[in-house]
């Protein structure tokens, strides 16, 4: 197909379809001529991929970028690609250091010792988790902690889920793009869930008191 085949069955514009080419999220089409290209199925599949994990997941360019290059790597294990793809997909938070962070990064290792979860130690996604304990703690509310645990046998029940439903397709390449996907917008599906879930508990809880 032509680049404006491609646009209409996408919805993306001819000039933003060139960006992502020349970003390299998108690969170039096969050249038919020297002022055009043809275009596949893959394209197609991979250019809502992109809108996908742009529009919904809310990531940047260059975060999409080093996710897409992590699904492209043939040459690492499935589980090595989904570690690397899933690190991409999570906002990085520098924090100065103070006790705080200090103490969240102990109470954070704590878990994962104590669950044997298999991590990236450092890594970004940790991070994260460490960032917004030490912001509990700044503000006054660090025995919202003692939560981590009901939120940690959530979180590994929806990972179980995660991959069973993406186990069910044996192609690499199909495999890590749906677990890249569902990461993403999964967290943006989970987010919506648990806010729906707090406004029917507080109904239950607060709703004759107030």
């Amino acid at each position: 197909m032509r680049i404006g085949e491609l646009s209409r069955r996408t919805g993306v514009s001819v000039p933003t379809i060139k960006f992502y080419v020349r970003e390299g999220l998108l690969p170039a089409g096969e050249l038919t001529s020297p002022n055009q290209a043809s275009y596949a199925e893959t394209h197609v599949q991979r250019l809502r991929l992109i809108r996908a994990l742009l529009d919904v997941g809310g990531l940047s360019v260059a975060d999409i970028r080093e996710v897409i290059a992590a699904i492209d790597d043939s040459g690492r294990t499935v589980h090595q690609v989904l570690g690397d793809a899933t690190e991409r997909m999570v906002p990085r938070y520098d924090r100065e250091p103070s006790a705080g962070l200090e103490e969240a990064r102990e109470r954070v290792a704590e878990l994962i010792a104590a669950r044997g979860w298999q991590t990236y130690s450092g890594g970004r996604t940790t991070e994260v988790l460490v960032a917004a304990l030490a912001a509990l703690y700044e503000v006054g509310h660090g025995s919202f902690d003692q939560v981590l645990d009901v939120y940690a046998d959530a979180a590994e029940r929806v990972a179980q889920a995660d991959l069973e439903y993406v186990a069910r397709y044996v192609a690499r390449e199909e495999l890590v793009e749906r677990v890249a996907v569902g990461t993403v917008l999964g967290d943006v599906i989970f987010s919506a869930l648990r806010r729906l879930a707090q406004v029917d508990a507080s109904e239950r809880v607060f709703g004759e008191s107030i």
